[in-house]
């Protein structure tokens, strides 16, 4: 295996190949250092990249523990002991963590390699990656198109092959959307699945932490590592982690599938592309499931109309109140959508968000009760592939954008997206998955069933497309 081949492939792979001592992890470690020198100058995946502290952790965990030293590399919200967690603003620049972020420990005792810290939207709210204070992140697939966000730099930087994984945070949408537009596999698991201790919040009630891998195999081996109880995580829920790999290689043959349908698709113009280029995706996937053997039928989601309004004044709300003080000190400091976004959060008033709360509430019971019926439901995770950088409103972007994941933040339930085709532009199309609570384990082995009879993910930039 040639050395650009390991680079693009799976997180298993690399795994393997470090344990039979066929390389060392301090040999893939500078490789991937080489890669990011090599490519992230135009890509800009990366704030920071911790080559010294890198090869360091590399000599100590080769071959060590379920990760054998594997590189890997952090959105820059997730505390690193001596390195900066700059949450994508210049406020931060200088906030060097005093101890590892719960999801980085668990990481680090696995036996991972952290190359560096990945570019994301400020303050993680928004879903262009455009940042005012370090750059534009940019999809590798077509460099003047956004990778997503808000976890766009973890995105770009796995599937241009800068590292083997990579741990986001999802709020509406921050590791699925970009894992969609990139042609990765992004997996948002139940809310409080993984802790958040030592990452910086942007809406304490609706932020999730996951795996971005290449492969759904490889979200499974980091879901694994993450998946834990943190009783210093208020967020943080006792539920006891299933072996996500025991049973993800045993197909759908009567399991039943939901094709959401009906008036959750508002966004959705499949008169126009790529509208239409989503819309026939989604019919292909749907038909892929029922060729493996699954019972695919139509599913219609309940108080559709109740969704973005609910989810809209509990993320600004809440953003408002983490940033309250900040944003008052150092407000031309922060970038001019996020600034809107958080003003518009401060005008809620207690009784909106008192009852955006209940709404909430009631919602993540109906939705539980209704997941009861299918082992998963299926949907388009962007009604869009990747738009323009230039002239992008990123508001506008994040309306659109979000539209068919924040509700699954909001209800919680676990979501995966995973790479299901390409648009006339050759541009990735993402398939969204989402099961019933704490059903990762079945969520990943739909998943895997759908990429293993299909190729979509073993496609990469640059490539022929045949």
């Amino acid at each position: 295996m040639d050395d650009a081949t390991l680079l693009d492939g799976s997180l298993e792979d690399a795994i393997t190949a470090l344990r039979s001592r066929s390389i060392r992890a301090s040999e893939l470690t500078e490789l991937s250092l080489q890669r990011i020198a090599q490519r992230d100058p135009e890509l800009n995946a990366f704030i920071a990249v911790t080559a010294d502290a890198a090869r360091e952790q590399a000599r100590a965990a080769d071959a060590r523990g379920t990760l054998a030293g594997a590189p890997l590399a952090l959105k820059d919200l997730f505390d690193v002991s001596g390195v900066p967690t700059t949450a994508g603003s210049v406020l931060l620049a200088a906030n060097v963590a005093r101890e590892d972020s719960a999801i980085a420990r668990r990481l680090f005792d696995a036996g991972a390699v952290n190359l560096g810290k990945t570019n994301l939207h400020e303050w993680a709210f928004g879903v262009t990656t455009d940042n005012p204070h370090f750059g534009p992140a940019r999809n590798p697939w077509a460099l003047d198109r956004i990778p997503g966000g808000s976890s766009g730099g973890s995105a770009a930087a796995l599937i241009a092959g800068l590292c083997f994984g990579s741990v986001g945070s999802d709020t509406g949408g921050s590791i699925r959307i970009p894992a969609a537009l990139c042609g990765i596999v992004g997996l948002k698991p139940t809310y409080g699945r993984a802790s958040l201790r030592g990452a910086v919040p942007l809406a304490w009630s609706l932020d999730h932490a996951g795996p971005m891998a290449r492969t759904v195999r490889d979200a499974a081996i980091l879901l694994q590592t993450i998946a834990a109880y943190d009783p210093d995580d208020p967020g943080s829920t006792d539920v006891p982690a299933d072996d996500y790999l025991a049973d993800i290689e045993s197909g759908v043959r009567g399991l039943r599938i939901g094709v959401v349908r009906g008036r959750f698709f508002g966004r959705l113009n499949a008169d126009e592309q790529p509208g239409r280029d989503v819309g026939n995706a989604l019919a292909a996937a749907a038909d892929v499931f029922a060729g493996e053997g699954a019972r695919v039928e139509d599913a219609e989601l309940p108080r559709a109309d109740e969704l973005r309004n609910t989810q809209t004044v509990i993320i600004g709300t809440e953003a408002a109140a983490y940033h309250r003080e900040r944003i008052a000190a150092h407000r031309d400091a922060y970038g001019s959508d996020v600034a809107r976004r958080i003003d518009l959060g401060s005008t809620r008033s207690g009784v909106e968000y008192a009852v955006a709360r209940r709404v909430r509430d009631e919602l993540r019971r109906a939705y539980a009760s209704a997941l009861e019926a299918w082992d998963a439901l299926l949907l388009p995770t962007t009604p869009i592939t990747a738009p323009l950088r230039e002239g992008q409103d990123a508001l506008a972007a994040a309306a659109t954008l979000t539209a068919y994941t924040s509700p699954f933040n909001l209800t919680g339930l676990p979501a995966i997206s995973v790479p299901c085709g390409f648009d006339a532009r050759g541009l990735p199309i993402g398939l969204q998955l989402v099961a019933r609570p704490w059903a990762e384990a079945r969520l990943l082995r739909v998943a895997r069933a759908y990429e293993r009879a299909t190729s979509w993910h073993e496609r990469r930039p640059g490539q022929a497309q045949g």
